[in-house]
């Protein structure tokens, strides 16, 4: 597995990364994943790291231009690791680790995996790395074009993620395979609520809404904010737990709003700990923007019981189904209006926290996506 990023950061693209490969050699496979220098070994998944860059420590989410020379060393660690193992395939997470992968593909022989975790250009525009239309976007959607082409087979993390490499992209409909996130529901699920809640000062009755994942704008954290304002405006008593990072400019955000009394940020949560401190909320908010990556942080929130608040997206739509409860895309004071009503209906709340355990239960195991991830790594052994 090619992972350019520095795993393990305790944030969603890491996440998919682990639980494919935890998964994926409880059954029998032998996984190596080759990735940065940063990050931190996960106990039972063979790692590679590259050289050593000292003055490279980012952790957070977004691109770099770092990344280039990164690739570079990474794309060598690869070829290194591939000539000593011989692997059977490629599994190449996001386009760069995609595009380094095309490389390995045609020196070795070896077919190519991309699993895709939104569009590159996408992301980027939604970073502000480049401006939508611009020369760079451009070159940057030349780029992406030729990596969805050169790929064997795609998996993408929701089903909207395959349509638009089938429609905007063109990629044969049969090279893309929909392989959303999934979880671990021996490991997330509701745990006692009080532990938590007493370690960070929020009384036991008061209505606590929580986040768990990278804070910035595309994941909507300054829309969140912006709700509280509303709620606080009309008095309304609810809490947010924001449990990520990087959270220091936000919590000074926070500060000039007027609502650092009603939001406690916790900075990192190690991934082993995040079930306990998922459990300490009421609800759970997930006010992504972003409409072509996947939303891996509410497969966690519904195996622990949570009834969670999101925007009215197609990815958000396809994982929560009929348990979500779905606020105006992009608007803040929706999203207050349903925290608020949330807020103040235990019936409602208790309903929608057992309809999501049962749903990820039983359609979001880890399991049942190895299924379908085998079923690919077959189609293209035998190709």
């Amino acid at each position: 597995m090619l992972a350019p990023t520095p795993f393990f950061a305790d944030r969603g693209c890491h996440v998919r990364i682990y639980e494919e490969a935890r998964t994926l050699i409880a059954r029998g496979h032998q996984v190596r994943i080759v990735t940065y220098h940063l990050g931190r070994d996960m106990a039972g998944i063979p790692t590679d790291r590259t050289l050593r860059v000292p003055w490279y420590t980012k952790l957070s989410a977004g691109p770099s231009w770092h990344k280039p020379y990164l690739d570079v060393l990474l794309c060598g660690t690869a070829l290194r690791t591939a000539r000593r193992l011989r692997p059977d395939l490629i599994h190449a997470h996001l386009h760069e680790g995609a595009f380094f992968g095309v490389f390995l593909k045609k020196l070795m022989g070896i077919p190519l995996l991309f699993d895709c975790q939104g569009s590159l250009t996408m992301e980027l525009a939604d970073h502000g790395f480049v401006r939508e239309g611009s020369l760079l976007y451009r070159f940057f959607a030349l780029m992406e074009g030729g990596i969805n082409r050169s790929a064997d087979a795609i998996v993408t993390s929701s089903g909207p993620g395959r349509d638009d490499l089938v429609t905007k992209w063109g990629v044969p409909a049969v090279k893309v395979t929909a392989l959303m996130d999934g979880v671990d529901t021996a490991v997330f699920r509701p745990h006692d609520r009080t532990e938590v809640r007493r370690r960070l000062g929020i009384a036991p009755d008061v209505p606590l809404a929580v986040y768990l994942g990278v804070l910035n704008r595309y994941q909507g954290i300054d829309l969140l904010l912006s709700a509280m304002v509303i709620l606080k405006s009309r008095g309304n008593p609810l809490r947010l737990l924001v449990m990520g990072f990087p959270e220091e400019g936000y919590r000074q955000k926070a500060r000039d709003l007027g609502i650092a009394d009603m939001v406690t940020f916790t900075g990192r949560i190690d991934y082993g700990k995040a079930p306990l401190y998922l459990s300490a909320g009421d609800m759970a908010v997930s006010p992504k923007v972003s409409l072509t990556e996947a939303n891996g942080k509410l497969f966690n929130y519904m195996a622990c019981g949570l009834p969670t608040i999101a925007f009215d997206t197609p990815v958000n739509r396809e994982i929560l189904g009929e348990t979500g409860i779905y606020a105006r895309y992009g608007d803040a004071a929706d999203l207050a209006a349903h925290l608020a009503g949330l807020a103040g209906d235990a019936a409602a709340r208790a309903e929608r926290a057992r309809l999501a355990r049962e749903r990820a239960e039983r359609e979001h195991s880890w399991q049942a996506r190895a299924d379908v991830l085998e079923a690919v790594y077959r189609r293209m052994k035998r190709a």
